[in-house]
């Protein structure tokens, strides 16, 4: 075995490509949009050493286009999941005895894949299962999994660096970072391709074995990524790719002996009861279970009478609508001092006024659709219900369509009742709620966007006063765990905002970082002594 204290190669953050027309950027991911839609392909799930199929399918379509069939999946069964859980357990001893640089070197061969020949294939899965339009996915499934996957070795040489600073005269003091004691569990959204390839992945690296899940509606690009990790070479059994109910899943994940952690991004609900079901099961376990997740929003833009009122405009659009406000740090509320209101509203009608909605394919279409049909039902009640109540205005959008797709106008309301609906549920679409507050009502607005909501994600705030900048920089201390100034309250980016949020929001682990690898090891202490004592008396023991 080779030994060296070894350097990796330094991360820096992946370029993000422009796809504008006649780059050649453009014409590459054209061609994988079409070799996707041009055929049917069948999904199986990867269990060890095996592409399993079974004869219970299920359907991929575009969310904007719902009617075209681009894959059928294999959905699994608790016999499934338990042989994942078994191939799991077989390859750990050889997985976590595996030089950590031979580990590192599988996850950098991947961002090297993914930056290469991967790119525009896994780029145009994402737009064709997810409905993301070219720049989305290429700050996704490109950009920001690269940059997981660079980062994320990096940050484990340096949890393996951190030891002890004091070794007394005749001893050692050492730590080393053992894997979990058994198998961890990632569920993975459908929001972003990056999330759901970081999720197995950051956990893998650090020599545990895993179990992954993706949402239905994103098993198309997760199928992309598994054939890139095994491109790379990672070992059979390492992650195992497994589809099928959620709630059979789970009985069986979660009253396993060794179940070890769950490494999870969702629902405020699901992952509630996950954490109670592992409570309850907690007798079962061999371990205390890791549990990291980050979950829901309800993210905030504050705008203050010295704003800019284009940086406002634009920081609020690109916030509230990009992806169809799909992101856990979409903007949903927002809080404009009254003085600016004219301003902002002018300017952001006449942008909305030019946003085109359609399919990704259409490079000139900044709006896209929903996810699926449960989304734009939940989404379409709300701007019904919106309509019907008093102190409730829409300045923009309020139509919606799914006839060929999924497709939700970006929707404005503005609200008498800080406390309306749409400023305090989660929506997780193009609906923004704006509520107008009086200038020297700032401080009562702090107070009122810190209570509004469960969440503690994301939020921003918009001045030049640096006073109110500072003022709101203190009071919103616990409403968001990514904190923006003049800026959007989106776009974290690995190596720079580690991201994640408490209260209602998660665990606050901070994907994109060290803290969250360290979830994913359990230290060991160790002390050699060269020259131990023989005599068991001490020197206070002597007679005077």
């Amino acid at each position: 075995m080779l030994k060296g204290f070894f350097n990796v190669p330094a991360p820096v953050n992946e370029p993000i490509y422009g796809y504008a027309p006649g780059s050649k950027e453009r014409e590459l991911l054209k061609a994988a949009l079409a070799e996707g839609r041009s055929k049917v392909i069948d999904i199986p799930m990867y269990i060890g050493n095996e592409q399993v199929f079974t004869e219970d399918k299920g359907k991929v379509t575009p969310p904007h286009d719902h009617k075209h069939l681009l894959a059928t999946y294999s959905k699994g069964t608790k016999t499934h999941v338990s042989q994942a859980i078994d191939a799991a357990l077989a390859a750990k001893a050889n997985w976590e005895s595996l030089a950590w640089e031979q580990r590192a070197a599988i996850f950098l061969k991947a961002a090297d894949l993914i930056a290469g020949p991967y790119r525009y294939k896994l780029n145009a899965a994402t737009m064709l299962g997810q409905s993301k339009n070219a720049y989305q996915a290429e700050i996704d499934s490109a950009c920001e999994l690269i940059d997981f996957l660079r980062f994320n070795v990096s940050y484990m040489t340096e949890i393996y660096k951190q030891q002890p600073p004091v070794s007394p005269r005749g001893s050692w003091n050492r730590v080393e970072q053992r894997p979990l004691e058994g198998f961890v569990f990632a569920l993975t959204p459908f929001n972003f391709t990056a999330i759901a390839g970081n999720l197995p992945s950051c956990v893998a690296m650090m020599g545990n074995v895993v179990v992954w899940k993706p949402a239905d509606t994103q098993i198309y690009a997760a199928n992309v990524i598994m054939q890139i990790f095994k491109e790379a070479g990672l070992p059979n059994g390492v992650i195992n790719l497994i589809y099928g109910n959620g709630p059979d899943i789970g009985d069986v994940i979660f009253s396993h002996a060794d179940f070890a952690g769950i490494h999870f991004t969702g629902s405020t609900g699901v992952f509630q009861d996950i954490w109670k079901t592992i409570g309850n099961n907690i007798h079962k376990y061999k371990t205390y279970p890791r549990i990291v997740g980050e979950t829901g929003g309800k993210d905030f833009i504050l705008v203050h009478g010295s704003a800019d009122a284009q940086v406002s405009s634009t920081a609020i659009l690109r916030g509230a609508f990009e992806y169809q406000g799909q992101k856990c740090s979409a903007a949903s509320r927002v809080y404009i001092a009254k003085s600016k209101w004219a301003e902002i509203k002018e300017l952001l009608l006449r942008d909305l006024a030019t946003l085109k909605m359609g399919p990704t394919e259409d490079f000139s279409n900044f709006i896209n659709a929903v996810i699926d049909e449960k989304s734009f039902d939940k989404l379409a009640k709300y701007i019904d219900q919106a309509k019907k109540d008093k102190g409730v205005e829409i300045i923009a959008g309020g139509n919606y369509d799914k006839s060929k797709g999924y497709f939700i106008e970006p929707t404005v309301l503005v609200v008498d009742d800080p406390k309306y609906t749409t400023m305090s549920e989660e929506l997780f679409g193009p609906v923004l709620t704006v509520y107008i507050y009086e200038d020297k009502d700032f401080d009562e607005t702090l107070e009122i966007i810190d209570n509004t909501s469960i969440y503690a994600l994301t939020g921003a705030v918009i001045a030049q006063d640096r006073y109110a900048l500072d003022k709101a920089t203190t009071r919103l201390r616990n409403a968001a765990g990514n904190f923006y100034i003049n800026d959007k309250c989106t776009g974290a980016v690995v190596g720079q905002q580690p991201f994640g949020g408490a209260r209602g929001s998660g665990t606050n682990d901070k994907a994109g970082s060290m803290i969250n690898l360290l979830r994913w090891v359990s230290p060991r202490t160790i002390k050699e002594t060269f020259d131990p004592p023989k005599d068991y008396t001490y020197p206070f023991l002597a007679n005077d």
